[in-house]
């Protein structure tokens, strides 16, 4: 069969990249909750909470068990925990099942697809069993498979983007694992979030192509690469929150303080003390419980800084690109969504500094980012020059 060739999508294939978008995007704003509300080692091991499939409801019920000397159960955070992880392998199962009708008419599509996962399954149990090593080599396999099938067809369409889709969402299950095991580690805690965002990303693009419902505008190349500079500095904004997030740099300059300034000024400072080196250490070995933060106030006012600091860079961008696009009468509703989003995320920010990060609070910022990612991918997915020949997807039918 051609690689390049363009099979028919499933009648219900549009159908369920949105339900499955719906649920990443819950799972992104859950999971949110569940770090903010300091929950992330609540069930200290993996799958199982305190050997339960559900969690415990009495500490009683757990005393003997090996992870209660780790760890003594807080039955009001585990269960955010836990039902975290149902959410998560609930929508591994329906990204799952989207790789399968993408690549069934793929060669060696499907046989790449369930040899990958029959290779993760397995390592859970060894997992469970102690044998780590083990059951991460499988599942680094099983990862090694799906991206050379998707890499070995030479074009950009929804059956490679499904399996790159299925690739993320496994080693975003390897990430929350290592979150447990390292014991909320800043760099695993950022990338557990940046994978969910690439993944929330990648289930948009598919879920409009699959809609096939392009905006064709003259000027769509270069407002395409305008949207694609707009997402990369997203991307690295949200990064630098999540490095805030994991460090527990948050309220580095005094926030809930009535005595200090802070906002605009850090610790009523415009320049205060400050160690970017120390700060931006990505990686400080294994064997540290992360849990409140290991930093001084010097390496996490730094943190803190440089996301503020970056924040302008993207709210000027994203601003500058959302009037940008309300010249253009046709996006004139997607223009002013962005710069709204925008100014909502800027004040939710403040607040957050202000208010001493109050949960809600913190929650609606994680949604803030998610829902600026939303529209600059929408656009990106949709924008069409009206001479472009659409063999970018493959939306050419739907089976019966």
């Amino acid at each position: 069969m051609n690689p390049t060739a363009r099979p028919a999508l499933h009648r219900n294939f549009h159908r369920l990249a949105w339900f499955a978008l719906i649920m990443t995007a819950s799972t992104i704003m859950f999971g949110s909750f569940v770090r903010l509300s300091d929950a992330g080692l609540s069930c200290p091991d993996w799958p199982t909470c305190y050997g339960r499939v559900t969690w415990p409801q009495h500490a009683a019920e757990v005393i003997r068990h090996e992870a209660a000397k780790i760890r003594p159960l807080e039955t009001h955070k585990a269960w955010r925990e836990q039902v975290h992880r149902f959410l998560a392998g609930a929508l591994g199962i329906e990204i799952l099942t989207l790789a399968l009708l993408a690549v069934r008419r793929r060669s060696w599509g499907t046989t790449a697809v369930v040899t990958a996962c029959v290779l993760v399954a397995t390592g859970i149990p060894l997992y469970m069993m102690g044998w780590h090593v083990s059951a991460s080599v499988l599942a680094l396999t099983g990862e090694a498979i799906l991206l050379i099938a998707a890499l070995r067809w030479n074009n950009i369409d929804l059956a490679r983007a499904a399996l790159l889709t299925l690739a993320v969402v496994i080693f975003q299950a390897l990430l929350g694992m290592w979150t447990v095991t390292l014991l909320l580690k800043p760099i695993v805690v950022m990338g557990h979030l940046l994978g969910g965002m690439l993944m929330f990303g990648l289930l948009v693009w598919m879920a409009w192509r699959a809609t096939h419902m392009p905006i064709n505008l003259v000027e769509a190349p270069k407002l395409k690469w305008l949207l694609r500079a707009g997402v990369a500095v997203l991307v690295l904004q949200i990064a630098l929150g999540g490095w805030v997030s994991a460090n527990y740099a948050a309220l580095a300059c005094g926030g809930g303080s009535a005595t200090l300034d802070n906002f605009p000024r850090c610790v009523s400072q415009w320049w205060p003390p400050h160690d970017f080196k120390e700060g931006f250490t990505l990686w400080r070995g294994i064997g540290v419980d992360y849990e409140g933060g290991v930093l001084d106030g010097a390496s996490r006012i730094a943190i803190q800084m440089a996301h503020r600091m970056f924040a302008v860079v993207v709210a000027v961008y994203l601003l500058w690109l959302a009037v940008r696009l309300y010249r253009l009468p046709s996006m004139r509703g997607w223009a002013t969504a962005l710069g709204l989003l925008v100014v909502l995320q800027i004040t939710l920010g403040i607040l957050n500094v202000k208010l001493a990060v109050p949960l809600e609070v913190a929650v609606a910022h994680s949604g803030g980012a998610v829902a600026l990612l939303f529209v600059l991918v929408t656009l990106l997915a949709r924008l069409r020059a009206p001479a472009d020949v659409d063999d970018e997807d493959d939306v050419s039918g739907a089976t019966p």
